[in-house]
């Protein structure tokens, strides 16, 4: 346990595998359990053993990067499996492309399971995407499997992530209504806080119920900035903005705030010591230390908290960002945005999103976006938006130049909307004067990846850095067969795509 190999995120060391102890900042021993919990994951599916549905997904997502650092709970969900560990370094096993085929859908398949336990607890049935998931770890875990038996899996694993969004999709917009373009507010106000990040937006409903009286108001972080735009979420009047920016860089955003943080789910970081007596999890994140939200998803010690700290002083006064566009509020004005395609009012869009992250390199996203031109327009969805969504890039029409359509697993948004204009425009989707501009960081990047590849969509351009689970032999039938690539330079990409 005082070795381990780790390879899954995007700044995994030295751009091949974290061996001492993870870039996220988990240990060698957490690495060392995440290892066997997916093990015995993979024993289970291989003797068709009969898990209850949430602790599949609940232990393949509490196996994601930045989500859980607690070996206690990591140990209980491993007990729950009850199976006797397969060697990850051994399923894994085989030549080149075969391991590198394996890591691949392992690591989709933790994004899928990641999004279908989202969908899950609002209720969706999800038995389709287990079955497959299922199937997809007998694969992995077969010494047999050959890269034939590999790729059709592969794609697979893009079908049912898209699946999996369409049923979160559905979910979310039973339950909250669809998002309606909204400007969210930066100031914070006077008052006690409690500052909500990761995903889960029934964790925030629950919470807004539970502080509505309080006197406590209640902020979005990093990826909750959509949840500001739902109707139902909307009405708590002590819903009253978004605090700091993507989740990287929350060591430094989070330092002597005096209010309370809660995590639903990953994108959690290391807390520094200044500040984790404040900080609570819920869900499937969790962190030695800190005070998990359990099951009753009683938010009263996260409330009393917050009641304690009392809040700033004074208003800490900031602008607003623009959010909201989902698939219904885009193709309501689908009229207007055809008319602005036909005119050449509208050149080009460009989908700019994905995961932050601390590498320097992701400044390329920042100045790509500033240095689109404007007759053309932006969608964005995911934490990779901060690097931008701050800018005023202007309008074409009444239309802003900067699209955000939500969280990651909003890429359905974006599929279903590029659908609809082709075929309003009576063309493919890769006939659109459309660009896929894509930031990864983490294993729901991974499988949002295998859906546009399985949706055969081409000319995708993949940064900061390629995977390093991917062997040349993987990359070039990626290449070869889907044109996708690295990013280079943003002048350079913008010039070959554009002309």
């Amino acid at each position: 346990m005082s070795k381990m190999f780790c390879n899954q995120c995007e700044q995994t060391a030295g751009g091949r595998g974290c061996t001492e102890s993870g870039v996220c900042g988990k240990s060698a021993k957490t690495s060392g359990l995440q290892d066997g919990l997916t093990g015995s994951l993979l024993a289970a599916a291989r003797n068709q053993a009969s898990l209850p549905e949430k602790l599949l997904l609940k232990s393949l997502f509490a196996t994601l990067t930045n989500v859980n650092f607690d070996d206690d709970s990591l140990e209980r969900l491993t007990g729950l499996v009850n199976q006797p560990s397969l060697s990850l370094t051994e399923a894994l096993s085989g030549d080149e492309d075969v391991r590198s085929l394996k890591t691949l859908l392992l690591l989709g398949v933790r994004g899928v399971a990641a999004y279908a336990y989202h969908a899950l607890i609002l209720g969706a049935e999800v038995t389709e995407i287990t079955v497959f998931i299922n199937r997809a770890l007998t694969v992995i875990g077969r010494n047999d499997a050959t890269t034939d038996d590999l790729l059709p899996a592969v794609m697979e694993c893009g079908r049912a992530n898209y699946s999996a969004m369409e049923l979160l999709d559905e979910a979310n917009t039973k339950a909250f209504g669809h998002p309606e373009p909204t400007a969210v507010s930066r100031t914070i106000e006077p008052k006690p806080f409690i500052v909500v990040s990761g995903h889960d937006l029934l964790d925030l409903k629950l919470l807004l119920m539970q502080t509505e009286g309080t006197g406590v108001n209640i902020y979005t972080h990093g990826e909750m900035l959509p949840a500001q735009a739902y109707p139902e979420l909307k009405k708590f009047s002590h819903l009253k903005g978004h605090f700091g920016t993507a989740w990287p860089n929350q060591q430094k955003e989070l330092a002597n705030v005096p209010g309370a943080v809660l995590f639903t789910t990953n994108c959690l970081m290391p807390p520094k010591p200044e500040y984790i007596d404040r900080v609570f999890t819920t869900g499937a994140a969790g962190y030695p230390g800190m005070v998990h939200i359990g099951r009753d998803k009683n938010f009263g010690p996260v409330i009393k908290k917050a009641l304690d700290l009392s809040g700033y002083q004074e208003p800490r006064t900031g602008g607003t960002f623009l959010t909201g566009f989902g698939h219904e509020a885009v193709l309501k004005a689908a009229g207007t945005i055809i008319e602005a395609v036909r005119s050449g009012a509208i050149r080009h869009f460009f989908l700019v999103g994905g995961c932050d992250g601390t590498r320097g390199s992701r400044s390329y996203f920042t100045e790509f976006v500033k240095m689109t031109p404007k007759d053309t327009v932006i969608l964005t969805l995911g934490c990779g938006k901060f690097r931008f969504n701050g800018l005023d890039l202007g309008q074409i029409g009444p239309l802003p130049r900067i699209i955000d359509m939500g969280q990651c697993n909003d890429a359905y948004s974006a599929i279903k909307v590029a659908s609809a204009l082709a075929e309003a425009l009576n063309c493919e989707v890769n006939e659109l004067p459309l660009s896929l501009v894509i930031s990864w960081y983490e294993q729901k990047a991974v499988s949002i990846l295998l859906t546009l590849l399985y949706l055969k969509l081409n000319n995708i351009l993949l940064g900061p850095t390629l995977p390093a689970f991917i062997s040349p032999g993987v990359l070039n039938y990626l290449v070869t067969n889907f044109n996708i690539g690295p990013i280079s330079s943003p002048a350079d990409d913008l010039k070959r795509i554009t002309g």
